[in-house]
């Protein structure tokens, strides 16, 4: 209950008080309870398991590998060979990092039963085949990178994705993901993509104090007051991609944070030149074309070439990916609206808040469909 009355301290005053303050405190109680006794049983069951695996692979293996934190270590365990790579980096969400598979579904746009049959699916094989866990030598960790900085960026998002910072299941978890990027870059310097990745969040996280208004109201990327913006923390992202460009080896972690390099110049132009945005995903349209890049990029030719040309992208794109997705919806919305086709425009608008969780966004998204 203690935990609850904080929760409503946090919430309250930017939310509203609910109508029925006792059912909703009670609500709040018991689910902290049940996320508390998941999150000891996941600890119980798999944190020592991996301990143990840890320091049986550094008595058994003769690399010199060693990691300045014991989560960087349990992370490339995680990368089995023998574990289907499509399910490592769920895994190391739930086993190291401790995210429960709602959360982890929602990452990978699907349901959750789907992810919690995948992980427990990989954890059966992992005991009855008994796989024999040891640390990849110094060279075959750049093989091993990718699953890991998945993690840690899934890691991010979920933190960041909590805009009014409500949720204390998700405190931490930005500055976690931070954390542990810049130790990766430290531990492996050479490696553009984790410099991409610590690039990509750090400019994310530069805007963070201008998403929200003083009354708690979000504000679009494109609306957002530049002076709010963290000037060194920009500077510090600009240095990890530059150090990235000079290995002349593209990756997907670094045009993402390019993307949001182009954004960071609206504070010194005053502008956005959505032409280059949309260059960049396009090439990462070619290298991960995954539904939120897929919607990345319908957003940048509408803006930069027409609002027709990016509705077009969107009505492309594969109706069982985008059934539950909330970005894809606030997107259609936002362009029938611009096309002034606005009866399709309220019917988004109306899937869009439907799949938001967040109230400051659910807000801002009302208060779009009511200008139709």
């Amino acid at each position: 209950m203690a935990d609850a009355i904080v929760a409503a301290l946090e919430s309250w005053p930017s939310a509203g008080i609910p109508d029925k303050p006792e059912s909703w405190l009670l609500a709040v109680a018991r689910r902290k309870l049940i996320d508390r006794a998941r999150r000891e049983r996941v600890s119980e069951r798999a944190m020592p398991a991996l301990i143990a695996l840890s320091e049986e692979s550094q008595q058994m293996s003769s690399t010199d590998t060693a990691f300045p934190d014991e989560r960087l270590n349990m992370l490339f365990l995680c990368t089995h060979p023998a574990i289907d790579p499509s399910i490592r980096t769920p895994l190391m969400l739930q086993t190291v990092l401790g995210m429960d598979a709602s959360r982890i579904a929602s990452a990978f746009v699907v349901k959750p039963s789907t992810m919690g049959q995948r992980l427990t699916r990989a954890k059966a094989k992992i005991r009855t085949e008994r796989l024999t866990f040891a640390m990849p030598d110094a060279e075959e960790l750049p093989h091993r990178l990718d699953a890991v900085l998945e993690a840690i960026y899934a890691v991010y998002g979920s933190g960041w994705d909590d805009l009014t910072g409500v949720d204390p299941r998700r405190k931490g978890l930005v500055d976690e993901a931070i954390y542990l990027g810049k130790l990766l870059a430290n531990y492996l310097p050479d490696e553009p993509e984790v410099q991409g990745l610590l690039a990509l969040m750090l400019h994310c996280e530069a805007r963070r104090e201008a998403r929200i208004d003083a009354s708690g109201s979000y504000i679009p990327l494109s609306e957002q007051d530049t002076a709010r913006w963290s000037t060194l923390m920009i500077m510090e992202a600009e240095h990890c991609l530059q150090i990235a460009w000079q290995s002349k080896r593209i990756g997907r972690f670094q045009l993402l944070a390019a993307i949001q390099s182009v954004h960071a110049q609206r504070a010194r132009t005053g502008f956005i030149e959505w032409k280059e945005i949309a260059l960049l995903y396009e090439g990462l349209a070619q290298l991960s074309p995954t539904i939120g890049v897929l919607v990345g990029r319908a957003a940048a030719i509408a803006e930069g070439y027409g609002m027709e040309r990016g509705f077009a992208l969107l009505e492309s794109m594969p109706r069982d990916k985008i059934v539950s997705y909330q970005p894809y919806w606030a997107l259609t919305a936002h362009l029938h609206m611009q096309l002034g086709r606005h009866e399709e425009a309220r019917s988004a608008y109306s899937r869009a808040i439907g799949l938001c969780d967040d109230p400051s966004i659910r807000q801002f998204l009302y208060q779009q469909a009511n200008q139709i």
